[in-house]
């Protein structure tokens, strides 16, 4: 039985042509030829003897064929990139590279990580700051992402914590709360909505200030400008240190933080150390109330 497929590069190029429906982005992605990939694409559809995509005024579009190979493309190369991780990752004396949402990172997980390179002294973690989409077994290996966005299927995702948040400002100001400006990011604008939904409490309808990340508007929180709505394991040790009051303790959103992987965890081996290892940092919370 001869070989179907004439070209396996043409399927990486297909790949990311689907993933996009766009043959430019693919191209940058691949850092390729806009040519090359359509080229690629004809081949593969020649082979196939069926369109994969349509064309129409610059803008490709699977058919229905194109999104039936789309999926079977990406199971297939999905379960060998999975193989090739677990195999990569079976050399104990290779660096895990793990990347982290920023504000988790820089007031969660660094703070924290020297407990874990002292009790595993033979890993190595190699942490990067990265949020949203990310692709896996392209330099990292394991991703912290919070389930506000959609990722691969392919993906294992192991459960973390769940997120619990509270409104936080300097002890001193406990007793003006009312008249308190509350603090707000762009990159997470909902969040005054979603708690005041979920603890039953009516929206601030004071003026307040904007930042553009979370990082800043906890930061202001901490400066004095206000209050912030701060998740309890950004906001944990400014609450045991003193500089931030929770006056109304923490509740669950509804969000939670996840270890997303290319394939599921074994059971043992450094993956799950590092995993069982941030499943220990979850301890329960210090509700904080107003005296």
């Amino acid at each position: 039985m001869r070989n179907l497929i004439s070209s396996l590069p043409a399927i990486a190029c297909f790949r990311a042509a689907a993933e996009f429906e766009s043959f430019s982005q693919a191209a940058a992605k691949l850092n390729l030829t806009h040519s090359a990939i359509s080229r690629a694409v004809r081949l593969l559809e020649q082979d196939l003897g069926t369109p994969l995509f349509t064309r129409q005024h610059r803008r490709v579009f699977l058919t229905d064929a194109g999104r039936d190979f789309a999926r079977a493309v990406a199971l297939g190369l999905g379960g060998i990139e999975a193989a090739a991780q677990a195999i990569h990752l079976a050399r104990q004396d290779r660096p895990i590279t793990l990347s982290c949402e920023p504000t988790l990172l820089m007031r969660w997980l660094i703070p924290r990580i020297g407990a874990f390179r002292a009790a595993h002294p033979t890993l190595h973690i190699n942490l990067v700051a990265g949020g949203g989409p990310v692709t896996l077994g392209t330099g990292i290996d394991f991703a912290i992402r919070r389930n506000d966005f959609d990722w691969p299927a392919q993906y294992h995702a192991s459960h973390l914590f769940d997120e619990r948040t509270g409104p936080v400002c300097r002890p001193e100001h406990l007793f003006r709360l009312r008249d308190l400006p509350p603090l707000h990011s762009k990159t997470r604008p909902e969040a005054w909505a979603r708690w005041c939904a979920v603890a039953d409490q009516p929206l601030p309808n004071l003026p307040g200030q904007s930042f553009e990340h979370f990082y800043f508007s906890l930061q202001a929180a901490v400066a004095g400008l206000g209050i912030a709505i701060g998740p309890w394991h950004l906001v944990q040790d400014d609450l045991a240190s003193g500089q931030l009051a929770a006056p109304f303790g923490f509740v669950p959103d509804g969000s939670s933080y996840h270890l997303l992987s290319a394939n599921a965890l074994p059971e043992s081996g450094p993956a799950m150390a590092l995993y069982t290892w941030l499943r220990s940092l979850d301890a329960p919370d210090r509700r904080q109330k107003v005296p």
